[in-house]
């Protein structure tokens, strides 16, 4: 996603406002961070700025991935059986309170994540500033009164902010900060301050979460397990899941660091945001026993948007 460098604390970001309808249905399945959009004029999909280009499907429907925020995974992988999910109970609180936060009044879930809702649709509006490399748009999203008309540009306050359903789910702590590069300096500021708010509460994730003290992860049921599962960054969860995939039951993770490094993860670190640094076996030690834990906290790290 070829965006904005970094901006400092100046004038508001603006950014692209689309409004439309949230509409689960015909076997979507949203999680605590990706969920389906059309947009009332489905033309405004070509007005998302960047390389990445959003293709709706027949109904306009298009896939917006919540700036700023990464909750935990409900379904990751490609197919059966490698598809995997975190603890559920958080993960569905997240997937849950993001639909309730935009209007909906009952979330159904059947045992394959599949989900139907009461009212099937709700009005709202994304603000964006691209798409990212798997064509969905990526956006804080919002209900009620719009602050400017469909397809015009606004900039994003701390007002503004605050009524966007990513911004709630960290207050929550039902999802950690995920920060790209292009995203401003102020507005990471004001998610970091509401995730640390929930932090200092031990709401949510930051109840359970293991990501810099440690993960013991001797099989993927160490991760996924709904009672006894450890509760991690996403990120480095996926990350687990893709290294096990290729590995034998009960392999050490010894080589789990070379894996990381051989990935395309590309990230500055907060507060110097100096050198670039690709591979996350930077920041991520593993022990002798396989305990797992990350040495910086995710609200440290910056993406680099390619």
């Amino acid at each position: 996603m070829n965006t904005h460098s970094d901006a400092g604390m100046g004038a508001a970001m603006s950014m692209l406002l689309i409004r439309g309808k949230f509409k689960v249905e015909g076997g979507a399945k949203p999680d605590g961070d990706t969920l389906p959009f059309i947009p009332d004029n489905v033309a405004d999909w070509k007005l998302v700025p960047g390389d990445g280009q959003v293709v709706p499907k027949a109904d306009g429907r298009g896939s917006i991935r919540l700036e700023g925020i990464d909750a935990l995974e409900t379904h990751y992988g490609e197919k059966e059986p490698h598809i995997e999910h975190q603890p559920r109970g958080l993960a569905h609180e997240a997937a849950d309170e993001l639909l309730k936060s935009l209007g909906f009044s009952t979330v159904l879930r059947d045992d394959d994540e599949t989900v139907a809702t009461v009212p099937d649709s709700v009005p709202g509006w994304i603000l964006t500033r691209g798409a990212d490399a798997f064509g969905r748009c990526v956006a804080f999203v919002g209900k009620g009164t719009p602050p400017v008309y469909s397809g015009y540009w606004t900039g994003v306050d701390e007002d503004l902010l605050k009524r966007t359903a990513n911004y709630r789910l960290l207050l929550l702590g039902l999802a950690y900060p995920t920060f790209y590069s292009g995203l401003p300096v102020y507005l990471r500021e004001l998610l970091t301050e509401a995730s640390e708010k929930a932090r200092a509460s031990a709401k949510g994730v930051w109840n359970v979460d293991k990501t810099l003290d440690g993960a013991a992860v001797t099989a993927m049921t160490s991760l996924t397990d709904d009672t006894t599962g450890a509760v991690i960054l996403p990120k480095l969860f996926r990350r687990l899941k893709d290294y096990l995939d290729f590995t034998a039951p009960g392999t050490s993770l010894a080589c789990f660091r070379a894996f990381l490094a051989g990935a395309d993860d590309e990230y500055r670190l907060l507060p110097d945001s100096g050198a670039l640094l690709r591979g996350l076996h930077h920041i991520v030690e593993v022990s002798a026993d396989n305990t797992v834990r990350m040495t910086r906290p995710a609200r440290e790290i910056v993406f680099n948007e390619k």
